[in-house]
């Protein structure tokens, strides 16, 4: 796995709390950029070329994560969610508590044992409100001062190659986009006929909020979204539901959340699809009926912006362990590349 990659991956950083990311994306980008800013919302902002059609790239940097919420006097620690998470995947997870220095400080989400649970409690879902977190201290004074209300958590860091082609890791929502960004930007030409902008969405996992703020700013003829989306080919999910599959190629997503997410224009898709036929990359269609990218915020923004969807097939999504083919990132580079190279030479967009 490459180094940028892991980084990324293991790296901490839910929503509001990008910080780390943000270094890690701003010195790769500086690599592959003219150059890089931060705005006020955290968004990290990537230049390159020049010309007169302005294009925007856009992945987000954010995981679904927890925040601490309360210490009790016995040293136990209550947390909210950030973003969406399934109470279920929650018991007895390993995770780090991210301090103001820094610092990451282990700890297990505790819940009532089973064995202690009365028939009523045992017949009801297990709700995050009743788990806590156990960092192995006995005390309110003795948890401040390792950590404090507000301090991020996140699932315990983890990345690797699974089998072969297969690889796994935390946050690879959206991560791997985020290395995708990086590479896009390095394989597009120093003399491209456009301003590119590569942008780091923050806040995305709440709402799709840095790439309204990005999008305003660059307000671009051509915007291009780079995401995760869910597989299908694991037990339990019906193709009817999803036919995306691990090592078949990005996909060209059409419709998030039935509609209610980004519609992609019919002009937007024949050039991305055409883009991907002309240079034999491989590629999936992908309709969602539920969840959205940063593009539902970004072809809403001012008077309207040309937005396409690249979306990368991933398995266990919003988990603490993502599991994706480096085949389809590799695809979804490409295919990145050859749109935009396409979109710039399009007389009609502009």
């Amino acid at each position: 796995m490459e180094k940028l990659l892991k980084d990324l991956l293991m790296s901490d950083g839910i929503s509001g709390y990008e910080e780390n990311v943000a270094e890690i994306m701003t010195d790769a980008l500086l690599k592959v950029s003219d150059k890089v800013e931060t705005d006020n919302f955290g968004n990290v902002i990537a230049k390159k070329g020049k010309g007169k059609k302005k294009i925007l790239i856009a992945t987000h940097m954010d995981e679904i994560g927890l925040v601490v919420k309360h210490i009790t006097k016995e040293g136990y620690i209550y947390f909210i969610k950030v973003g969406g998470i399934n109470d279920s995947i929650l018991p007895a997870k390993t995770v780090e508590i991210v301090n103001k220095k820094g610092e990451r400080i282990k700890g297990v989400i505790g819940t009532k044992p089973p064995h202690l649970m009365t028939a009523e409690e045992a017949r009801q879902p297990l709700k995050f409100t009743d788990m806590f977190i156990d960092i192995g201290l006995s005390s309110k004074d003795e948890v401040l001062k390792v950590c404090d209300i507000g301090d991020q958590i996140i699932f315990e860091p983890n990345a690797g190659v699974l089998n072969g082609d297969l690889y796994y890791g935390k946050a690879a929502d959206n991560r791997i986009s985020c290395y995708a960004l990086v590479k896009v930007l390095e394989k597009l030409s120093a003399d491209i006929d456009a301003e590119i902008y590569g942008v780091a969405t923050a806040q995305e996992e709440v709402g799709l909020k840095g790439a309204k703020t990005s999008s305003f700013k660059v307000n671009p003829d051509f915007a291009l979204v780079i995401d995760t989306t869910i597989a299908g080919d694991t037990p339990g999910i019906e193709e009817k539901v999803s036919a995306l599959k691990l090592g078949k190629g990005a996909a060209i997503t059409m419709i998030e959340a039935s509609g209610r997410g980004t519609i992609v224009s019919q002009k937007v898709r024949r050039i991305m699809e055409e883009a991907a036929s002309e240079n034999k990359i491989p590629y999936q269609k992908d309709i969602i009926d539920g969840g959205m990218t940063d593009g539902a915020q970004i072809y809403m923004n001012r008077e309207g912006i040309l937005t396409g969807i690249l979306s990368i097939p991933t398995r266990y999504i919003h988990a603490p362990t993502s599991v994706f083919n480096i085949k389809d990132v590799n695809c979804a580079i490409d295919l990145a590349v050859k749109t935009i190279e396409k979109v710039i030479n399009d007389s009609s967009i502009n």
